[in-house]
């Protein structure tokens, strides 16, 4: 009977955010008090800032990955497989397993934090033809990727082809885009010395974005100093333009330019999971509408945080959201989670207020900005707190003995330059990695959750 009554909550997502929800509830909460249900496709909790090193190849995949499972003092179910629909009235949430069944999961209380996906616009050509960095398999994808251009270029006898093959257009200048476009320059063009028969001079890498800046977010220092540092590394630097078109073999700038290229890196943006959409609710920008507290307002026992939920940024004030970071995610888990047990417990909630720490960029090597705690720093002190608080936020220490040894490994032996070929039999574009049609509209999830329930009947 305890096993019947005991209050269910539910969380979507092992990001940042779910993991911490789910980790802290595990603490604090008895375990005759509730029980515990995560939803996740895979059953580890992706260190997303870390991608462009996966995929640069300064780490190794699995670093990254911190396994759910691992651990055995941790009684959390996990559900694997993807949340596709919710429905708000009748508390229950429709998932589709990894073997492609469909199951529904009531719920007393959840906890949303899908995350992110990657925000594209109507270019023709976009989903079809660029790459992006959003998953493991995104990052492993696109290593092998271009270190096939440069294998391709070596073999090629057509001049104009090898050209394209050895140039790279990334597209956002954010954290994202600026640290692929560093973190891969500077593997091309270390693998090209083993590939004597090529032209070093003919690797060209292209940073664009719609913004008159590169990473406003720095201040204006910083981003200066993050700008001379690419450009001086070679990749050129476009600021207000965007892609016009592409297509497998070149790419149409805004301004007219056509760029010869096999490459397209989109790193231009997120927007929440399409899983918020089928809730039915208000959004602001595609974000659901939250309290400060991160209770979804009108519906008892509903919370919402990170990339998914748009959370009101009580310190900056004036309609303020928190923006998708990282760095939000962790705090705004452990504060859902308090505010869980809460409303279980019958004592009011608090509103999410933060303390920004700063901002880290790593650009490989020895180079990086940084700003901690208001301090603007560049080069190699810079590079030692970028590295030194990814370090400290993996979950685990198994984790960070892997990133530490990689990190130790390639300062000192370098890279293979190594593709493993294992993906070479599929595309792996935008629309290959997104899943965006496996999702529910709100007429969909409740027609489905009323026939599940006459059939129950």
């Amino acid at each position: 009977m305890d096993t019947v009554t005991r209050p269910r909550i539910l969380v979507v997502g092992a990001g940042f955010a779910g993991v911490e929800c789910v980790r802290r509830l595990e603490r604090r909460l008895a375990p005759n008090e509730a029980d515990l249900t995560l939803v996740t496709p895979f059953s580890y909790q992706l260190y997303m800032p870390l991608l462009p090193q996966v995929a640069s190849g300064v780490l190794t995949p699995q670093s990254v990955a911190l396994s759910l499972r691992r651990s055995k003092r941790y009684r959390t179910r996990i559900i694997p497989g993807g949340a596709i629909g919710v429905d708000l009235r009748a508390k229950v949430c429709v998932i589709r397993s990894v073997n492609g069944e469909i199951v529904d999961e009531p719920y007393d209380y959840i906890v949303l934090a899908p995350g992110s996906v990657t925000r594209t616009f109507d270019i023709p050509g976009l989903t079809d033809h660029a790459f992006g960095l959003k998953s493991l398999a995104e990052a492993a994808y696109l290593r092998d990727h271009v270190i096939s251009q440069l294998d391709l270029a070596d073999a090629s006898h057509d001049p104009a082809e090898r050209a394209s093959r050895l140039q790279f257009v990334v597209v956002g200048g954010g954290y994202a885009g600026t640290e692929t476009a560093a973190c891969l320059q500077r593997l091309t063009h270390a693998a090209v010395k083993r590939y004597p028969r090529l032209d070093p001079g003919l690797i060209k890498w292209h940073l664009i974005d719609i913004a008159p800046k590169l990473m406003p977010e720095l201040g204006e220092k910083l981003g200066r100093s993050a700008h001379e540092i690419l450009t001086r590394r070679g990749i050129e630097i476009s600021l207000g333009v965007s892609i016009g078109k592409a297509s497998a073999e070149e790419v149409t700038f805004t301004d007219g330019r056509v760029v010869p290229t096999r490459t397209l890196i989109w790193t231009a943006g997120v927007v929440a999971s399409p899983l918020i959409a089928t809730l039915g609710a208000e959004t602001v920008r595609g974000r659901l509408a939250v309290n400060a507290d991160m209770c979804l307002p009108g519906h008892d026992g509903v919370f919402a945080l990170g990339d998914s939920a748009a959370v009101p940024d009580v310190a900056k004030g004036d309609g303020a959201v928190c923006p998708p970071t990282a760095q939000h995610a962790l705090r705004q888990g452990r504060h859902v989670a308090e505010n869980v047990i809460a409303t279980l417990r019958g004592r009011p909630t608090r509103p999410y207020v933060h303390k920004d720490l700063g901002l880290v960029v790593d650009l490989g090597g020895t180079d990086a900005v940084s700003r901690p705690l208001g301090y603007e720093l560049h080069g190699l002190p810079a590079q030692a707190v970028a590295r030194g608080y990814h370090w400290s936020a993996l979950r685990t220490n198994v984790a960070k003995t892997r990133v530490l040894t990689d990190w130790l490994l390639n300062a000192v032996a370098g890279d293979d330059f190594v593709r493993t070929g294992f993906q070479a039999h599929r595309p792996g574009n935008l629309r290959d990695f997104e899943y965006l049609d496996a999702y529910l509209t709100p007429e969909q999830v409740r027609a489905h959750v009323e026939e599940a329930g006459r059939a129950a009947r």
